[in-house]
């Protein structure tokens, strides 16, 4: 057992599957703003709710904070290096142009694998972090690209069934 730290529960952390979105918004003076997060899932289907979370120390936090609307875009397998922009300060994450206007003129990216539009619906305390929940006003999923996850530290994608072994090799080789 490795303890009750902060690095402990990262390590543990670091061995559940997540799915890999990038965030955006714009600010009342035009600004775009973005960043890449795991802490994603929907959380009500009555309203439609979902939450992303966000560390308080982020560059980003005010901005999104204080947005009325934001949209997290679920990137798609090869999009690691959108990821890794939106996931570094002191650059503009927009000048690579991996986003456009999208779902409610909000900047996202015509390559994510889904959309999902909200207003926000509540800021949360969540420790070091706040909880954006937001209320789904839009959806867009492209069913032919495969979701982007973060795996023990690195990207990877769900498996397919091509990439599973063949069932009648398995069924023969569990004979012998």
């Amino acid at each position: 057992m490795e303890g009750t730290t902060g690095s402990a529960l990262t390590h543990a952390m670091s061995r559940v599957p997540a799915p890999v979105t990038v965030v955006t918004t714009v600010d009342t003076d035009g600004r775009r703003w973005g960043f890449t997060a795991t802490s994603f899932t929907s959380l009500s289907l009555d309203p439609p709710l979902i939450l992303v979370c966000l560390n308080k120390a982020a560059s980003t936090h005010r901005a999104f904070t204080t947005t009325d609307r934001f949209l997290v875009n679920l990137l798609a397998h090869g999009q690691h290096q959108v990821a890794r922009t939106f996931a570094r300060s002191g650059v503009d994450r927009f000048a690579e142009g991996d986003m456009e206007p999208c779902e409610g003129g909000l900047p996202g990216s015509p390559d994510a694998c889904a959309r999902v539009a909200c207003a926000l619906h509540a800021v949360l305390d969540g420790g070091d972090h706040s909880i954006l929940v937001g209320r789904v006003v839009e959806t867009y999923v492209d069913d032919d690209r495969t979701p982007l996850l973060h795996y023990d530290r690195t990207f990877t994608h769900p498996a397919s069934a091509l990439d599973l072994p063949d069932p009648l090799l398995s069924l023969h080789l569990a004979d012998w």
